[in-house]
């Protein structure tokens, strides 16, 4: 179990890292847009003004946004028992309120979960996860998604997925300055200066979202890993959530619900497309074959 342990701190010390580095770059890219409309504090100002009102908005609103779009509809108790009890005895064991429960018919296999806070969550499963499930198997699901959802993921992805947003913003607002007389502004400034903070915002402007995305894929696949190595401390047996994985790595069937913008907060990649050099670095999960090789060591 001591393994657990290191898994959960190690990956959200580097999750706080990589929401730093999020930060950073959307303070720096305020300053650049403030410094070629003529004041570098304002323009960062903006930026932070901007990024607080996009959180407001998805705090709120984000997780009936999320369901709307997965058609997620709330599970029978009666015809769902077996899914509301799993989901009941697991938040007890976390020590958090039940999330409500949601199911997509869909024969694919997936489940995500949703939420501000443990308070106002909840965890949607396929038809096809049920239906497909042992006992041992849906309990490391459904214990991975309570984890995210007493680990504060759902809420730290929906901040990531923001913080991408504002970035594009930012990157898009520091093109149109160049394009609508943000080249001016700095010819006062000085030549050489000037210069510097033209190329500067360019780069910064093409490369910032990709960024960006980078950083929230690699936050999504860190904040996996910690959701299984949580879902084995939560349920006492790993091989649960590693034979569930075994099942949904060989569905090869689609989610049809599912989209880029929601394919982080799956278990497992719905899209069921990700191929080529760089599919690791670009794709919002870390391969199942180390998540099972890491539930295994446990």
């Amino acid at each position: 179990m001591a393994e657990i342990y290191n898994q959960i701190s190690s990956n959200k010390w580097k999750s706080y890292l990589m929401i730093a580095a999020f930060i950073f770059v959307i303070l720096v890219l305020g300053w650049v847009f403030g410094a070629l409309t003529g004041s570098a504090f304002l323009g960062t100002g903006i930026a932070f003004i901007i990024a607080i009102a996009f959180s407001l908005f998805g705090y709120y609103f984000s997780d009936s946004i999320v369901l709307g779009i997965s058609q997620a509809k709330e599970a029978d108790p009666k015809k769902y028992q077996f899914l509301h009890n799993t989901v009941e005895g697991l938040a007890i064991a976390a020590g958090i309120p039940k999330p409500r429960v949601y199911v997509i018919e869909d024969t694919a296999l997936n489940a995500f979960a949703t939420g501000r806070d443990p308070k106002h969550s909840a965890i949607a499963v396929t038809s096809g996860l049920v239906e497909t499930m042992n006992r041992v198997e849906l309990e490391g699901v459904i214990g991975h998604e309570m984890s995210h959802i007493k680990n504060y993921d759902t809420r730290l992805m929906t901040i990531a997925v923001i913080f991408v947003s504002v970035i594009a913003l930012m990157a898009d607002l520091i093109l149109r300055t160049f394009l609508w007389g943000g080249r001016g502004n700095n010819e006062n400034k000085g030549g050489s200066i000037g210069i510097i903070i033209i190329v500067a915002g360019i780069i910064l402007a093409i490369l910032a979202p990709l960024i960006a995305q980078l950083i929230k894929l690699a936050i999504s696949r860190q904040r996996e890993y910690l959701a299984d190595a949580s879902s084995a401390l939560l349920t006492r047996y790993p091989k649960g959530l590693a034979s569930a994985l075994r099942k949904i790595q060989k569905d090869k069937e689609p989610l049809e619900a599912a989209n880029a913008a929601t394919a982080h907060l799956y278990i497992a990649n719905p899209l069921k497309n990700s191929k080529g050099l760089f599919v690791n670095l670009f794709s919002t999960h870390p391969p199942i074959e180390e998540r099972i090789k890491r539930l295994e060591a446990m």
